[in-house]
């Protein structure tokens, strides 16, 4: 299995508002946009993300084909990563080796990260990457249309 980043293409954006819409998707991120089926208000964020500086966001290919992405955003001294991958590729490693890749391109530090306390998948990804338990929260997650536990992890040197 060839895994890859590759800065986001146009063609690119169809698929993931496809994979923004799976149903357990959204509810295992928890924290995701209000209304995800809005596909006006999903361009305008890709348009936002794609144009800015600040922003380091990367397709995920699994031996070629488009399986997800990848990213940094925010702050410098609060830089956040964040990453998606199609549920029908989940427990391969894929989101690991997406960040590891991710993690060797942007070398600042610290970063941070947030999960749903109950996402293991995800405290597993990000703790195979580095990233320690720093800070609980609690929030509202539109996609589970309920308050949830929140983590925040944090990336040192």
């Amino acid at each position: 299995m060839d895994i890859a980043l590759r800065p986001v293409h146009d063609s690119d954006l169809p698929v993931f508002f496809r994979q923004f819409n799976d149903p357990e998707s959204l509810r295992m991120a928890a924290f995701t946009p209000e209304d995800p089926a809005d596909r006006d208000r999903f361009d305008a964020k890709w348009a936002h993300i794609r144009s800015s500086p600040e922003i380091v966001a990367r397709t995920v290919l699994v031996d070629g084909d488009v399986v997800g992405s990848v990213s940094v955003y925010g702050e410098a001294g609060e830089r956040e990563v964040t990453y998606w991958i199609d549920r029908a590729y989940w427990g391969r490693g894929i989101a690991t080796a997406a960040l590891r890749a991710l993690l060797t391109e942007v070398t600042e530090r610290p970063l941070y990260a947030r999960a749903a306390a109950d996402n293991a998948g995800s405290l597993r990804v990000l703790r195979a990457c580095g990233f320690e338990v720093t800070g609980k929260a609690r929030g509202y997650a539109a996609g589970r249309g309920e308050e949830t536990d929140e983590l925040v992890l944090s990336l040192e040197g």
